[in-house]
């Protein structure tokens, strides 16, 4: 298979140059606005680029690359561009803990042996928590040790060494901005080599290093303010680490002798799906909210912990938000205007601590972006909210039982934690304190011999000691405040929490929201379950902060201290791509242009996108009147394709912001869906090892291998499956072809000539004009696993039944070259190397193949294939019953002699019976029938209503009511259940073709394929044909042919002899 798989390489390597030499996919506008189906717009959500494209990637791209590839070569202009997020806090986060690795273990880092791994068998054979009552395979602690092998306990710098990077490469990624010159001309050669027919002239990259898209954001972010899209409040508010945004903080009464004392609220937003016990609660946006003492702590948070088996509930703050704490801390805000109710907390559910663990919860601050509700017996849930941030790196009591779940297999299962909820974190350190290092909580520990939470004196003695070192020594080492002692940033927070209000965009507002479900019902959402979840979503969403403060990005154009979030600078970008290629000149970075980007002021952009008044500028006029004829001859886009899992936030914001932003001629036209992606049905996981990487498939498999098990992989919401076996198959099937088409071609004169003349040549003709119909159905539909079965599969199996039906005689030549060049067209989308390679080197074709047109037919007749098909079906029962008979005949009787010469007793002759007309107690069965059927809902009256009815017609005459339902009843059941498939046509007395004939037409290849030296077909109504069977006449009473069912008995030749010799 390595010479097949290398040989396709070769030809897309080949044929990838001839398109880019001759500039296939490069899309331009034309001079007037196109008429329908003139032009394709499709896009996809750029993907981040923190690493390397993988098949999941490949999946989502390749629904818009096969649609966009079926409409090209259907003629219309097609524009496939793409482009690079770059936008948010990953990329600068793991560059931020490169360079701490750096700095804390050198260049190239030298880390510490971790010892936990060497004591880990140990602390499974002592604990307390036995697993013995788990199924033995259930739990396998050896997995917890291969983690840092495989991934999830990695430094950023391992990390980076997965790509294949040098040291000396390595380091440089500590600059964020490095990322994002190394990332995007991967992702582009990667997807060059998977074939994306794309018109790269129009790629860019997101944030600032571009700025043209920065210039272009900050037109989108002043427009929506100016438009009251945006808001600001103005009241205190609570702080969201998913916001980026200090928010509020209130004070908590304690009793009438104790002062207040002064917490900070901590909220953080349940990641939906919500389990059971919340399903009530969707729609609103849930917190489990936290009380701290150390907001300065909050960047190092890798938890949350909970009492596990302490009351919570789920108590409303106002119509939005909805907090999960204890009853005492709701009653408590709600004292301080936090319940909808003054005074009055509203408890929504009843709560379990169990309830509440395994939970995924949004801490923007935390540089895990996820991060999970954990187990701790410690906590007290008469202070506080009974919710606890986990900061280990600078709270003993953290450190400690962080460490107790890592350590305890059984202790995780007794409370139903996940490994991965718990193995891939470590601690984040946040506060540098002199003579303690970055992790103050680890040395104090170990200094105090501390390992359990039952140590409760040693405990307190090492809060003591961290906390007054770290208030007074402590340096922080990361965010905002990095590199300022804690005492003077502790003010600096608090301060920053009660001062700083938080930009909103105001989702949900009703006037928009009506404009945005306006625009979904105009929509191709593709099915209605996605319909439905969009509509959901649109009628739940809320406002939401769209700005942070960390990260790279686009600068707020009014308040430079902050940023513009990833999922809102990504939701109207598709307009940029209409003029990319003219602001960049093909350069993704916009940094090779003629024009400047402060030259695209605001007055420019609204005159492009929005029909605003011709502006004063410099741009030359001819470059503008283009960028505004591209804007208007693209949009709106036909087809937006993303993953599921962003139909709740950034497919939602798209339309918000379409719909607010432009006129509604120029709204989306549909989003495409669809399930995340399996590798040989198990989740794909790098952890597992059980991942490809876009460019380590085409390596593997090939590009239009990979392609084809793609395609295959599946089309619905639910999760696609890659078969490694489909891919493997796929070499195969795709050089045997070539293999066989060159060996076609070679052998012409060996191939009848002219126009098809036989049975075999009419059925195989409209094979193929079902298959170009059905296909294009397929791949309108964006069902490209049904495209793939019908064009390429079944129509190969078409081919293969025409040179088994041709026999000796010889295949037709023309039937042949149009089954080449029919196949190949229906097969260009998918595999366009193979196909590309086919129509240049093999068929000689002028031109490319993408373009070549979708192939014509000939309108496709249903009584042929139908016919064929009871050819087909009639030749495999007979075949059966044939084996059947003959194994029979060589299984001697109990004492009886096995004959000499078996050859005068073997089965050659066949009789085949037909009936072509239903007639008797059948025929009046269909009468009634074909009276009790309602076409437009292709159902039938009850079954009671039936025999009522055949009771009152002559059979009932004939039969009572036990004889009608042990002798018709089966039989209308059949014709039933045939009628609610096809139709109508199932009730009639007779097929729509002559069985007959089609049998007489094909007894030659009935003999072939049966092994028979001679074949008759004889009506059973005739009682001379039926006396040819001789003794087995009755079986033709037995077993009576019907319409579409004939009847075989199979004779020797001395038998068949001896009864035509009477």
């Amino acid at each position: 298979m390595t010479r097949q798989r290398d040989f396709l390489l070769k030809i897309q390597r080949d044929v990838q140059k001839l398109w880019e030499e001759n500039k296939v996919f490069e899309a331009n506008s034309g001079d007037k606005p196109p008429c329908p189906g003139e032009k394709f717009f499709g896009n996809f959500t750029y993907p981040y680029m923190n690493g390397l494209l993988h098949l999941g990637h490949a999946l989502n791209l390749s629904k818009l690359e096969f649609g966009a590839a079926y409409h090209r070569l259907c003629g219309s202009n097609v524009l496939l561009p793409f482009a690079f997020h770059c936008t948010g806090m990953p990329i600068k986060a793991s560059a931020d803990k490169l360079a701490r690795e750096m700095q804390q273990y050198g260049n190239p880092p030298v880390f510490p042996v971790d010892k936990d791994s060497k004591t880990e068998k140990a602390n499974d054979n002592n604990n307390s928590y036995s697993t013995a009552t788990s199924a033995p395979n259930n739990y396998k602690s050896k997995r917890s040790k291969a983690v840092a092998k495989s991934g999830s306990h990695k430094s950023q710098w391992e990390i980076m060494r997965s790509f294949d990077l040098s040291d000396e490469e390595i380091a440089k990624f500590q600059d964020p901005y490095h990322w994002l010159s190394y990332f995007p001309p991967l992702a582009m050669k990667d997807l060059k080599a998977f074939g994306l027919s794309c018109d790269w002239r129009r790629s860019f990259i997101t944030t600032d290093m571009n700025p043209f898209y920065d210039a272009f954001v900050q037109w989108q972010m002043r427009k929506l303010r100016n438009m009251g899209k945006i808001v600001k409040g103005k009241q205190y508010m609570i702080y969201s680490p998913l916001d980026g945004q200090p928010c509020a903080d209130h004070d908590r009464a304690l009793g009438e002798e104790v002062g207040p004392q002064e917490y900070e609220l901590i909220k953080m937003e349940v990641i939906p799906p919500f389990p059971p016990k919340l399903k009530a609660l969707e729609g609103r946006n849930v917190y489990l909210a936290a009380a701290t003492l150390r907001p300065e702590t909050l960047y190092g948070q890798t938890n949350c912990w909970i009492q596990p088996d302490e009351n919570y509930g789920a108590f409303e703050v106002n119509d939005i938000d909805i907090f999960i704490l204890t009853a005492r801390s709701a009653r408590n805000l709600a004292y301080q205007m936090l319940s909808r109710v003054p005074e009055k907390p509203t408890c929504l559910a009843e709560l379990c601590g169990r309830d509440l663990i395994g939970l995924q919860l949004k801490s923007l601050l935390a540089f895990n972006e996820i991060v999970y509700v954990l187990p701790m017996q410690n906590i007290l849930t008469h202070k506080g909210t009974g919710i606890v941030i986990s900061v280990p790196s600078d709270s003993p009591d953290d450190f400690i039982a962080f460490q107790e779940l890592v350590r305890s297999p059984g202790l995780r299962i007794m409370y139903g934690v996940k490994d991965e909820w718990v193995l891939p974190f470590k601690v984040i350190p946040v506060i540098n304190v002199p003579g303690y290092g970055n992790e103050t909580d680890k040395k104090v520990c170990l200094d105090l011999k501390i390992d359990s939470l039952n140590q409760k004196d040693k405990l307190a003695e090492a809060k003591e000691i961290i906390y007054l070192k770290g208030f007074h020594n402590g340096i922080m080492i990361i965010g905002e405040f990095k590199g300022r002692k804690v005492q003077e940033v502790k003010p600096l927070i608090k301060d920053m929490l009660l001062k700083t209000d938080q930009w909103l965009i105001t989702y949900g507002e009703s006037e928009w929201k009506q404009k945005a479900i306006e625009c979904l019902e105009e929509m191709n959402t593709f099915s209605t379950e996605a319909h439905n979840g969009f509509e959901h979503t649109l009628n739940w969403l809320m406002p939401r902060a769209c700005f942070r403060s960390f990260g790279l990005g686009t600068r707020i154009p009014w308040d430079d201290e902050f940023l513009v979030d990833s999922l809102s600078d990504s939701t109207l970008y598709m307009v940029y791509y209409t003029i990319a290629h003219l602001l960049q000149h093909g350069n993704i970075y916009g940094s090779n242009s003629s024009l400047r980007a402060d030259q695209m002021t605001d007055e420019v952009w609204d005159y492009v996108f929005c029909n605003g008044p011709t502006p004063e500028t410099d741009i030359p006029p001819t470059v503008l009147r283009k960028m505004k004829q591209g804007f208007e001859y693209w949009y709106p886009f036909d087809l937006r394709i993303s993953g599921k899992d962003l139909m709740q936030n950034h497919l939602a914001f798209c339309i918000y912001n379409h719909t607010a932003l432009l006129p509604k001629h120029h709204w989306p036209g549909g989003f495409r869906c669809n399930g995340h992606l399996m590798l040989n049905s198990e989740k794909m996981s790098k952890s597992t090892g059980n991942f490809r990487t876009l460019s380590q498939a085409i390596e593997e498999f090939s590009s239009d291998a990979t392609r084809l098990a793609l395609a295959d992989a599946g089309d619905s919401l639910d999760d696609a499956n890659f078969a490694f076996e489909t891919a493997k198959s796929a070499i195969m099937k795709l050089t045997k072809e070539i293999s066989w088409m060159k060996e076609v071609l070679s052998a012409e004169a060996s191939l009848r000539v002219g126009p098809p003349t036989t049975y075999a040549d009419r059925a195989f003709a409209n094979a193929m004009n079902y298959a170009i119909k059905d296909t294009e159905n397929s791949y309108k539909a964006f069902m490209f696993k049904d495209a793939l079965k019908i064009g390429f599969y079944d129509l190969q199996a078409a081919r293969d039944e025409y040179r088994i039906s041709c026999g000796s005689g010889a295949m037709n030549y023309e039937l042949l070259l149009r089954f080449m060049d029919v196949q190949i067209r229906l097969i260009t989308p998918i595999c366009p190397h193979y196909a590309e390679h086919v129509w240049q080197n093999i068929l000689k074709k002028e031109g490319f193949v993408v373009k070549a047109g979708w192939p014509i037919a000939d309108t496709p007749d249903p009584t042929l294939k139908a016919a064929n098909k009871y050819l087909l079906d009639s030749m495999v029962l007979m075949r059966k019953l044939l084996h059947k008979q003959g194994s029979d005949l060589k299984k001697a009787k109990k004492g009886a002699v096995v004959p000499a010469a078996l050859e005068e007793n073997k089965l050659s002759v066949g009789l085949i019976y037909v009936n072509e007309n239903y007639d008797g107690w059948k025929e009046q069965c269909l009468r009634v029938l074909q009276t009790q059927f309602e076409p437009k809902s292709c159902s039938f009256a009850p079954d009671e209503q039936i025999i009522e009815t055949l009771k009152n017609h002559s059979i009932g005459q004939d039969m009572d009511l036990k004889q009608i339902q042990k002798l018709c009843m089966p039989f209308i059941k059949f014709k039933k259940d045939e009628a609610q498939k096809v139709g109508l046509h199932a009730l009639e007395l007779k097929l729509p073709f002559s069985e007959l004939e089609v049998l007489e037409l094909n007894s030659e290849q009935i003999k072939r394929q049966l092994g028979l030296e001679h074949v008759e077909i004889l009506l059973a109504s005739d009682e001379s044909s039926a006396n040819k069977a001789g003794p087995h006449s009755s079986l033709i009473r037995q077993n009576p042919p019907s319409p579409g069912h004939p009847t075989a008995i199979f004779l020797s030749r001395s038998e068949f002899q001896g009864q035509t010799s009477r």
